[in-house]
């Protein structure tokens, strides 16, 4: 068997997009690089393949040294490999991102990271290693896994209100959905169950609560989704 032989053998780094949802708001975390390139920049939590490691251990290795995220699914949605992203010369970047509740997970700072925190998902800075586009398509890929798969039921409370539902939409998709067009397209999900009674304990006036049944959404047309 032939051996493959130096065809450039270009580094390979993995980064890795995580948002986080809580309290309506979607966000995503980003270190600080306290080394160079880019010191004092912020950045998409990622490093360099080591070893015999695997796309997905190299990510969640470099998410819980920068981040101290673990135990989280990461999904791959794109491969990078334009010049001039890394001063230091060509790599080959693989990209996850995940969706998840970010009141759950608190970010520490280890390793090359000076910092580690939560931005909100449509005010973040300029990232370090042009990385923007890198966001941009993360973005692109969360909303389509939204569109087709009941991600957003994860988000939410057992027991959610629509209003709620809507919210979450409006962050993902960053617009304004009309309320009405909204519960019509909810109405036709036969997945989206009410649970025959609504808040309690709130000053204003209360909503009818729902939840998201599987089973259902297992016999759903996708194309219909949102």
């Amino acid at each position: 068997m032939t051996r493959l032989e130096d065809k450039s053998l270009y580094p390979v780094t993995v980064d890795s997009v995580v948002f986080g949802y809580a309290e309506g708001e979607l966000k995503v975390a980003l270190i600080e690089r306290k080394m160079d390139p880019y010191v004092g920049k912020w950045a998409i939590p990622g490093g360099f393949m080591e070893g015999e490691e695997t796309a997905e251990e190299t990510a969640m290795r470099e998410l819980l040294e920068e981040t101290g995220l673990e135990d989280i699914y990461l999904e791959q949605f794109h491969t990078f490999s334009s010049h001039g992203r890394d001063p230091r010369g060509r790599t080959i970047t693989v990209a996850f991102f995940a969706l998840i509740d970010s009141e759950k997970y608190h970010l520490v700072a280890t390793a090359d990271a000076s910092d580690a925190k939560w931005w909100p998902a449509y005010q973040v800075p300029p990232l370090a290693f042009h990385q923007d586009e890198m966001y941009a398509k993360a973005l692109e890929a969360l909303r389509l896994a939204i569109r087709t798969r009941p991600l957003a039921f994860e988000l939410l409370p057992k027991e959610f209100t629509l209003t709620q539902l809507q919210k979450l939409y409006e962050q993902v998709f960053n617009i304004e959905i009309d309320t009405r067009n909204f519960r019509r397209k909810v109405a036709k999900m036969d997945f989206i169950c009410s649970c025959e009674k609504k808040q309690t304990g709130l000053k204003h006036r209360p909503a009818m609560l729902y939840r998201y049944d599987s089973a259902r959404y297992k016999e759903f047309s996708k194309e219909n989704f949102f």
